[in-house]
Protein backbone atom coordinates (compact mmCIF):
# COMPACT_ATOMS: atom_id res chain seq x y z
CA UNK A 1 0.00 0.00 0.00
CA UNK A 2 1.44 3.36 -1.01
CA UNK A 3 2.00 6.17 1.48
CA UNK A 4 -0.70 8.29 -0.22
CA UNK A 5 -3.25 5.47 -0.13
CA UNK A 6 -2.49 4.83 3.57
CA UNK A 7 -3.15 8.49 4.32
CA UNK A 8 -6.51 8.40 2.55
CA UNK A 9 -7.50 5.20 4.37
CA UNK A 10 -6.47 6.65 7.76
CA UNK A 11 -8.46 9.87 7.16
CA UNK A 12 -11.61 7.96 6.14
CA UNK A 13 -11.38 5.66 9.19
CA UNK A 14 -10.92 8.60 11.55
CA UNK A 15 -13.93 10.41 10.05
CA UNK A 16 -16.16 7.35 10.42
CA UNK A 17 -15.20 7.05 14.09
CA UNK A 18 -15.92 10.71 14.75
CA UNK A 19 -19.39 10.77 13.18
CA UNK A 20 -21.23 8.97 16.00
CA UNK A 21 -19.64 11.28 18.58
CA UNK A 22 -20.66 14.36 16.62
CA UNK A 23 -24.21 13.04 16.22
CA UNK A 24 -24.45 12.37 19.95
CA UNK A 25 -23.24 15.87 20.75
CA UNK A 26 -25.65 17.63 18.38
CA UNK A 27 -28.70 15.43 18.98
CA UNK A 28 -29.07 14.39 22.60
CA UNK A 29 -31.22 11.32 22.99
CA UNK A 30 -34.72 11.92 24.36
CA UNK A 31 -35.57 10.18 27.60
CA UNK A 32 -38.87 8.31 26.99
CA UNK A 33 -39.16 7.57 30.70
CA UNK A 34 -39.13 11.26 31.62
CA UNK A 35 -42.68 12.62 32.08
CA UNK A 36 -43.85 15.47 29.89
CA UNK A 37 -43.66 18.95 31.39
CA UNK A 38 -46.80 21.02 32.01
CA UNK A 39 -46.03 23.14 28.94
CA UNK A 40 -45.48 20.05 26.79
CA UNK A 41 -48.82 18.64 27.91
CA UNK A 42 -50.63 21.89 27.07
CA UNK A 43 -48.97 21.98 23.65
CA UNK A 44 -49.92 18.35 23.01
CA UNK A 45 -53.55 18.99 23.95
CA UNK A 46 -53.73 22.01 21.64
CA UNK A 47 -52.25 20.02 18.76
CA UNK A 48 -54.77 17.23 19.33
CA UNK A 49 -57.65 19.71 19.33
CA UNK A 50 -56.37 21.50 16.21
CA UNK A 51 -56.02 18.21 14.32
CA UNK A 52 -59.55 17.12 15.26
CA UNK A 53 -61.01 20.50 14.28
CA UNK A 54 -59.37 20.24 10.86
CA UNK A 55 -60.49 16.64 10.36
CA UNK A 56 -64.07 17.47 11.38
CA UNK A 57 -64.02 15.04 14.32
CA UNK A 58 -64.68 17.96 16.68
CA UNK A 59 -67.63 20.24 16.09
CA UNK A 60 -67.46 23.97 16.81
CA UNK A 61 -69.48 23.43 19.99
CA UNK A 62 -67.25 20.63 21.23
CA UNK A 63 -64.14 22.66 20.51
CA UNK A 64 -65.54 25.72 22.30
CA UNK A 65 -66.19 23.56 25.37
CA UNK A 66 -62.71 21.98 25.30
CA UNK A 67 -60.90 25.27 24.80
CA UNK A 68 -62.89 26.91 27.59
CA UNK A 69 -61.71 24.15 29.93
CA UNK A 70 -58.15 24.50 28.67
CA UNK A 71 -58.31 28.27 29.30
CA UNK A 72 -59.50 27.58 32.87
CA UNK A 73 -56.55 25.24 33.49
CA UNK A 74 -54.16 27.85 32.08
CA UNK A 75 -55.60 30.55 34.35
CA UNK A 76 -55.22 28.26 37.37
CA UNK A 77 -51.61 27.57 36.42
CA UNK A 78 -50.89 31.31 36.20
CA UNK A 79 -52.40 31.83 39.66
CA UNK A 80 -50.31 28.98 41.07
CA UNK A 81 -47.12 30.48 39.64
CA UNK A 82 -47.92 33.91 41.10
CA UNK A 83 -48.07 32.37 44.56
CA UNK A 84 -44.60 30.79 44.21
CA UNK A 85 -42.54 33.41 42.36
CA UNK A 86 -43.16 31.91 38.94
CA UNK A 87 -42.67 28.28 40.01
CA UNK A 88 -44.98 25.30 40.39
CA UNK A 89 -44.88 23.09 43.45
CA UNK A 90 -45.08 19.29 43.18
CA UNK A 91 -48.67 19.54 44.40
CA UNK A 92 -49.44 22.15 41.72
CA UNK A 93 -48.04 19.88 38.99
CA UNK A 94 -50.05 16.94 40.27
CA UNK A 95 -53.26 18.98 40.20
CA UNK A 96 -52.59 20.34 36.70
CA UNK A 97 -51.73 16.88 35.38
CA UNK A 98 -54.99 15.48 36.78
CA UNK A 99 -56.92 18.25 35.04
CA UNK A 100 -55.09 17.61 31.76
CA UNK A 101 -55.88 13.91 32.11
CA UNK A 102 -59.58 14.73 32.39
CA UNK A 103 -59.36 17.03 29.37
CA UNK A 104 -57.51 14.36 27.41
CA UNK A 105 -60.35 11.90 28.06
CA UNK A 106 -62.88 14.50 26.94
CA UNK A 107 -60.99 15.08 23.69
CA UNK A 108 -60.99 11.33 23.06
CA UNK A 109 -64.72 11.00 23.79
CA UNK A 110 -65.64 13.97 21.58
CA UNK A 111 -63.45 12.63 18.79
CA UNK A 112 -65.15 9.23 18.83
CA UNK A 113 -68.79 10.25 19.23
CA UNK A 114 -71.32 10.63 16.43
CA UNK A 115 -71.10 14.43 16.19
CA UNK A 116 -68.93 15.62 13.29
CA UNK A 117 -68.30 18.79 11.34
CA UNK A 118 -68.79 18.63 7.55
CA UNK A 119 -65.35 18.97 5.93
CA UNK A 120 -66.62 18.72 2.35
CA UNK A 121 -69.64 21.03 2.14
CA UNK A 122 -71.29 21.80 -1.20
CA UNK A 123 -73.08 25.03 -0.31
CA UNK A 124 -71.45 28.45 -0.11
CA UNK A 125 -72.55 28.78 3.52
CA UNK A 126 -71.01 25.41 4.36
CA UNK A 127 -67.76 26.26 2.60
CA UNK A 128 -67.43 29.47 4.59
CA UNK A 129 -67.95 27.57 7.84
CA UNK A 130 -65.32 25.01 6.82
CA UNK A 131 -62.86 27.78 5.93
CA UNK A 132 -63.35 29.37 9.34
CA UNK A 133 -62.71 26.02 11.03
CA UNK A 134 -59.47 25.59 9.09
CA UNK A 135 -58.32 29.08 10.08
CA UNK A 136 -59.12 28.44 13.74
CA UNK A 137 -57.33 25.06 13.63
CA UNK A 138 -54.24 26.74 12.17
CA UNK A 139 -54.39 29.45 14.85
CA UNK A 140 -54.61 26.84 17.62
CA UNK A 141 -51.81 24.70 16.18
CA UNK A 142 -49.44 27.64 15.68
CA UNK A 143 -50.15 29.12 19.11
CA UNK A 144 -51.40 32.38 17.56
CA UNK A 145 -54.73 31.84 19.29
CA UNK A 146 -54.90 31.23 23.02
CA UNK A 147 -57.32 28.67 24.42
CA UNK A 148 -59.63 31.51 25.48
CA UNK A 149 -59.58 33.11 22.03
CA UNK A 150 -60.23 29.77 20.34
CA UNK A 151 -63.11 29.09 22.75
CA UNK A 152 -64.77 32.42 21.87
CA UNK A 153 -64.28 31.91 18.13
CA UNK A 154 -65.74 28.41 18.24
CA UNK A 155 -68.64 29.51 20.42
CA UNK A 156 -69.50 32.11 17.76
CA UNK A 157 -69.23 29.46 15.04
CA UNK A 158 -71.44 27.08 17.01
CA UNK A 159 -74.08 29.81 17.36
CA UNK A 160 -73.99 30.51 13.62
CA UNK A 161 -74.29 26.79 12.87
CA UNK A 162 -77.28 26.51 15.21
CA UNK A 163 -78.97 29.44 13.52
CA UNK A 164 -78.44 27.84 10.11
CA UNK A 165 -79.97 24.55 11.30
CA UNK A 166 -83.00 26.38 12.70
CA UNK A 167 -83.47 28.38 9.49
CA UNK A 168 -83.24 25.26 7.35
CA UNK A 169 -85.70 23.42 9.57
CA UNK A 170 -88.18 26.27 9.13
CA UNK A 171 -87.78 26.37 5.34
CA UNK A 172 -87.80 22.74 4.23
CA UNK A 173 -84.03 22.32 4.45
CA UNK A 174 -83.15 25.48 2.52
CA UNK A 175 -81.99 29.00 3.34
CA UNK A 176 -83.66 32.07 1.91
CA UNK A 177 -81.61 34.79 0.21
CA UNK A 178 -82.03 37.03 3.27
CA UNK A 179 -80.86 34.23 5.58
CA UNK A 180 -77.78 33.60 3.46
CA UNK A 181 -76.95 37.31 3.53
CA UNK A 182 -77.35 37.32 7.33
CA UNK A 183 -75.04 34.33 7.74
CA UNK A 184 -72.43 35.96 5.50
CA UNK A 185 -72.48 39.12 7.61
CA UNK A 186 -72.01 37.05 10.74
CA UNK A 187 -69.14 35.12 9.17
CA UNK A 188 -67.54 38.38 8.05
CA UNK A 189 -67.52 39.60 11.66
CA UNK A 190 -66.19 36.24 12.81
CA UNK A 191 -63.48 36.36 10.14
CA UNK A 192 -62.27 39.74 11.38
CA UNK A 193 -62.26 38.50 14.96
CA UNK A 194 -60.19 35.44 14.04
CA UNK A 195 -57.72 37.70 12.24
CA UNK A 196 -57.41 40.02 15.26
CA UNK A 197 -56.96 37.08 17.62
CA UNK A 198 -54.17 35.65 15.46
CA UNK A 199 -52.34 38.98 15.14
CA UNK A 200 -52.55 40.42 18.65
CA UNK A 201 -49.97 40.11 21.43
CA UNK A 202 -51.64 37.10 23.07
CA UNK A 203 -50.10 33.68 22.30
CA UNK A 204 -50.47 30.17 23.65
Amino acid sequence: MTKQLKSVFFTATLASLMLPAVAQTNQPAADPAKPATINQRKENQQDRIANRVQSGQLTAGETANLEKKEATVNAEERDMRKLDNGHLTASDRKTLNQQQNQLSKQIYQDKHNAAVQNTNPKSEVGKRAENQQDRIAQGIRSGQMTAGEAARAEKNEANINKEIRNDRAANGGKLTGAEKAQVNRQQNRESRQIYRSKHNASHQ
